[in-house]
């Protein structure tokens, strides 16, 4: 199978964010505890119910708005995936970014569909400046395939 780097990288993001929210959620419990302080101020849990995408944009909490975050988010992994099979099979580096923005999104999209809201736990500040938002390890996972999307894009460059 030409994409198998791909479907591995889905599945293993899609578990690790998974298995982080019901960690640190449900069995830490960060919710009702208002918050741990891992390594402060750089990494905090804290509790957080998204209805919209980063940041809370479009978050207006309507079901609608939920169901059209859920189509969009298929709608971008089944692309992706008609995308990456028509590279090359040493695409490697494609073929994983790709998996992680999948493995992130169905993330989400799991959440959105048993809870009606992404779980986000993560939030970080540095340097003076506190950050007042949360996250979740899908994000992360989308933001570094999406980056590797864009530096590892297969095509060939012209010296200059």
């Amino acid at each position: 199978m030409r994409a198998k780097v791909m479907i591995w990288a889905a599945i293993l993001a899609l578990l690790a964010d998974q298995i982080s929210k019901y960690l640190v959620v449900r069995v830490m419990d960060v919710a009702n505890r208002g918050g741990i302080d891992v390594l402060p101020p750089l990494l905090r849990f804290r509790y957080g119910e998204n209805t919209g995408i980063n940041f809370g944009l479009f978050g207006g909490g309507t079901d609608t708005t939920r169901w059209v975050l859920i189509g969009l988010s298929l709608v971008i992994c089944v692309v992706l995936v008609i995308w990456i099979a028509r590279l090359p099979a040493n695409a490697r580096m494609m073929q994983l970014s790709a998996g992680l923005v999948i493995g992130g999104a169905l993330g989400n999209v799991v959440d959105r569909l048993l809870y009606g809201y992404v779980l986000d736990f993560l939030n970080m500040s540095c340097c003076g400046i506190n950050n007042p938002f949360v996250f979740n390890v899908a994000d992360i996972f989308i933001f570094a395939g999406a980056a590797g999307l864009i530096l590892f894009d297969g095509r060939q460059k012209n010296p200059a």
